[in-house]
This record gives C-alpha cells, structure tokens and sequence, in this order.
C-alpha cells in the first residue's frame, strides 16, 4: 500500500491499526495473528490495515518504520499507540483499552 492510499484509510476511518512486517521476518508470521485476534476480540472498531516493510519501503520510511513488526495505531486520524519489535500482546491489548473506551463509549 503507498503512503498516498495509507493516508486516505487514516483519514476515512475512526480507528487504524497498521502491521508492518515482512515476509522473510519469524517474529512477525508469528506474531501477526496474536495481534489481528486481540483486534478482532477486544477492538472490533479498529481497521485493521498489513503492509509488508520489505515490499512497501517508502512508506514504512515514511511512517518512521524501521524495524518489524512494528504496529502503529491512530485515533482520530492521530497517531496514539507504536509498538516495535519485541511486542507483548498483553500490554499491547492493555494500552488500547482506556483510549479506545473513551473514544468509542
């Protein structure tokens, strides 16, 4: 996805959480679906967006991304939430849940 349709997603939906990994990366195959299924459980509002840093470098750089996985969350079309490389699902989720209630109750 290019930075120009990334932006556009941003700014047409409440909530966006974007993964940047990469195919040859363990870690993110790994941690990909933890991540997608803490979304779908917890945050059901969030789009959920997966770019591949290895495919799409510019708009990683663009974005400051230059470790996977990382994971990006905007509110509101404003960055709230980046997590990088050594990601708990648990902290990630605990993080994520006052914000989201807030925004969204």
């Amino acid at each position: 996805m290019n930075i120009n349709d990334l932006n556009e997603e941003i700014k047409n939906n409440e909530a966006v959480s974007i993964y940047f990994s990469g195919k040859t990366c363990g870690v993110c195959q790994v941690l990909k679906p933890k991540i997608k299924d803490a979304l779908d459980k917890n945050f059901p509002k969030i789009k959920q967006i997966y770019i591949d840093a290895q495919e799409f470098q510019e708009t990683a750089a663009s974005l400051n991304v230059f470790t996977i996985p990382t994971v990006i969350v905007y509110l509101d079309g404003r960055e709230f939430l980046r997590q990088s490389r050594h990601i708990s699902v648990g902290n990630f989720i605990e993080e994520l849940n006052r914000p989201y209630d807030l925004y969204f109750n």
